[in-house]
């Protein structure tokens, strides 16, 4: 086996799936960059939620709009729906996966509030409650997932925007994902601030 090799290989498909997610990928982040500053400016919040392996991606997202990203500016209305472990064991231990986010977005979430879902399974329980209980408080839904989204995508409405990594592997889907939160924070931040370059 060559490592170098393996490494090399690792790269280009990062760097292939990056530059498909750009041609797929650029207008809908665009467009939830404009919903997410909307309902901020709006007095609204962001509610994140992640399963499994996506949940540090959820809390670091939402940390990123409270502690601010590259640029200084005031603290923004976010909340990882994956962060607190005493809400979410007594649900954990119910074995009811749909209701782990969906009880907290009953809790916190109000009409104008957006929820970011991550997940590279399209067809997670934790995600799919959380969707219906976004759209049972009429919020928007904003879901980053893998290639075609499955049944996440399915559970969209009108008005929510799917940004579906263009990958089949999870260790591709969630370096998209990851650069996609980042393209996320900083048009928040540009559109917020100003700022032209």
């Amino acid at each position: 086996m060559n490592l170098i090799d393996r490494i090399s290989h690792q790269f280009e498909d990062n760097m292939r799936a990056s530059l498909e997610a750009l041609e797929l990928l650029a207008a809908p982040i665009a467009g939830a960059v404009e919903l997410i500053t909307a309902s901020l400016l709006d007095s609204g919040k962001v509610l994140v939620c992640g399963g499994s392996g996506s949940a540090g991606d959820a809390r670091r997202f939402a940390a990123q709009l409270v502690n601010g990203f590259e640029l200084e500016r005031p603290a923004l209305a976010a909340l990882a729906l994956s962060a607190d472990t005493s809400t979410l064991a007594p649900v954990a231990a119910e074995l009811d996966p749909q209701a782990l986010f969906a009880r907290q977005i009953a809790a916190f979430g109000h009409p104008g509030d957006i929820l970011v879902t991550l997940s590279t399974n399209p067809g997670s329980a934790r995600v799919l409650g959380a969707i219906a209980a976004a759209h049972e408080r009429d919020m928007r839904v904003i879901a980053l997932t893998g290639a075609d989204g499955g049944r996440i995508a399915e559970a969209l409405a009108p008005g929510d925007i799917l940004l579906g990594a263009p990958a089949d592997r999870t260790a591709r889907i969630q370096e998209l994902h990851l650069l996609i939160l980042h393209c996320l924070c900083d048009g928040i931040d540009c559109l917020l601030l100003g700022v032209e370059d």
